[in-house]
């Protein structure tokens, strides 16, 4: 009879932790909790309340926690119901280390683009480092960037840089540490497409062949900020250098939501790559909330209000932006002659930041 007792009390355990789990993932109102680790540059969007709402409206609870995209393939994933970092790259790397089969899912993406105060900007411009069409729209030219950082020139060296003070020292992009964040990486492989005459490095020839440029390229920068949250905000709040790589979407969210961005322009690099934010499933949990982020027509728009291009829904950016003052964007990418450079497979681009960090 003790045996049987016994028994019965390690079952009603049992069901007491079991239904704990199920109560802890269920959440009051019938929400599945989730749990994700995101890129900084999303932490704004998972926060708004229309998002809350409209997430919860459709059964999710979502708690998240961020970090550079590439911190994430050497972090501890255990408890999370999906990563989602900024870029493909970081994405499929932790789809190898976890031999996860599941296809990742690509709800939005984001070019590179550089940003500048508008008096800055028209120094690029009379120096020929950019173009302004007569939409408005301004262009980075990354050969003839590419060119002076090769030259070593300065501000100084640059006609009509004397009147202003900020404008002294190396010419050069500020951009985040590759080695942890998505958006450094990317402009690497952007700048070892460049450097390799226009094609993908694909082997130990081409990444020596780009060393010395995407080395230069970093080590004149100094210490590097991990995630591209910290050169933005830098920006924003008048420190830093004149020239800062972002993604779109971080000064499309201030227009959309009808925040002043001031004198602040959008470059477009004539070559550059789009960041394809890439959830990856680790629950099934996470995989319908990936599928749902990229389906849903309400979530979609607050996408676009957040700045990112929904993949499925190309009008939903312009839409978002549409009668808004301030920095002009492009609607359509290809239409502003902005070319994407392929991205190198994670192995080259992983020796790729290894020559940039000097190691």
């Amino acid at each position: 009879m003790r045996r049987v007792g016994g028994v019965l009390a390690a079952l009603l355990l049992l069901a007491g932790v079991a239904f704990a789990v199920f109560h802890d993932r269920i959440g009051s109102g019938g929400t599945t909790a989730v749990r994700g680790l995101i890129g900084s540059e999303k932490a704004e969007f998972f926060a708004d309340p229309a998002v809350v709402r409209e997430l919860k409206a459709k059964g999710f609870r979502v708690d998240v926690q961020t970090t550079g995209s590439w911190s994430m393939t050497s972090t501890s994933l255990d408890g999370y119901d999906f990563a989602f970092p900024s870029s493909l790259p970081p994405a499929e790397e932790i789809r190898s280390a976890r031999h996860i089969s599941t296809e990742p899912v690509r709800p939005f993406y984001s070019p590179l683009v550089v940003i500048a105060h508008a008096p800055v900007a028209e120094v690029l411009r009379d120096n020929g480092l950019a173009v302004k069409s007569e939409s408005g729209l301004w262009t980075f030219r990354m050969d003839a960037y590419l060119a002076a950082v090769r030259a070593d020139r300065t501000w100084q060296s640059l006609k009509g840089s004397a009147g202003h003070a900020e404008l002294s020292g190396a010419l050069y992009v500020t951009t985040t540490d590759p080695a942890t964040s998505s958006s450094g990486a990317l402009h690497l492989a952007a700048v070892s497409y460049l450097a390799n005459g226009g094609r993908v490095v694909s082997d130990d020839a081409g990444v020596a062949r780009t060393a010395p440029l995407v080395r230069q390229l970093t080590a004149m920068q100094g210490d590097q900020k991990t995630s591209s949250d910290g050169p933005f905000k830098d920006f924003l709040s008048g420190v830093g250098n004149p020239l800062v790589l972002v993604y779109e979407s971080q000064v499309a969210s201030l227009a959309a939501q009808g925040r002043s961005t001031g004198d602040l322009v959008v470059l477009y690099p004539d070559t550059t790559v789009s960041s394809d934010h890439t959830a990856v499933a680790l629950t099934p949990e996470g995989d319908r909330l990936a599928r749902l982020l990229r389906d849903d027509e309400k979530l979609r728009a607050l996408e676009a209000k957040f700045g990112f291009r929904p993949q499925g829904d190309a009008a939903a950016f312009a839409a978002a932006l549409a009668g808004r003052p301030g920095a002009a964007f492009a609607p359509d990418l290809s239409a502003a002659g902005v070319r994407q450079a392929p991205v190198p497979a994670v192995a080259v681009l992983s020796r790729l930041v290894d020559a940039a960090k000097g190691r």
